[in-house]
């Protein structure tokens, strides 16, 4: 009696188990799944492939015209392969400056990088023609950078030099634009 009032009935008042397996049984907690799911991201990124069309201003640039500024339209289609990407695109801007006003077509291929999903990074190459009345024609040369905005929009810096073919001069040319993907 003596062992039950000095040691058990203390541990029962206060609380204190009288074994390690009632304290392990007291915390165990199964686990269960519910049928809410957790919420992930999309992680796929700006789709490249496809069609596109958009709108540039543009700033060109040669020692006899001086520097001319306008406005474009852009056509295009790209194919993206892995973390590369292949293109064609067809544009036609209008340009005014010091000393002529005129229309300039190009047609470019581009091959380029995608440096993150919403990043490409591209070479171009193609030829322009200068509709003017200071007709002439270029090989083009350069390439860009084009930002995904969201799902259908992105936005574009590239440089182009124009090597003269005929009936003109090297240009140089820079145009900002997007593009809607479609």
């Amino acid at each position: 009696m003596a062992l039950f009032r000095t040691i058990i009935l203390p541990m029962l008042l206060t609380g204190v188990p009288l074994s390690g397996a009632v304290a392990a049984d007291a915390l165990t907690v199964p686990v269960t799944s519910s049928a809410v799911g957790i919420p992930v991201a999309d992680t796929a990124g700006f789709d490249w492939n496809g069609f596109y069309a958009g709108v540039f201003g543009a700033a060109q640039a040669s020692e006899a015209s001086g520097v001319r500024l306008g406005a474009g339209l852009d056509i295009g289609v790209n194919a993206q392969f892995e973390f590369l990407l292949v293109g064609a695109e067809v544009a036609l801007q209008g340009l005014t400056g010091d000393v002529v006003d005129t229309t300039y077509g190009q047609i470019l291929g581009r091959a380029g990088v995608v440096i993150t999903d919403d990043v490409l990074l591209y070479a171009a190459a193609g030829y322009g023609i200068d509709l003017g009345a200071a007709a002439g024609d270029d090989v083009l040369l350069g390439g860009g950078v084009e930002f995904a905005v969201n799902d259908d929009f992105t936005l574009r810096a590239q440089y182009l030099h124009g090597f003269a073919v005929t009936g003109g001069e090297p240009t140089e040319q820079i145009t900002l634009g997007t593009n809607f993907h479609f």
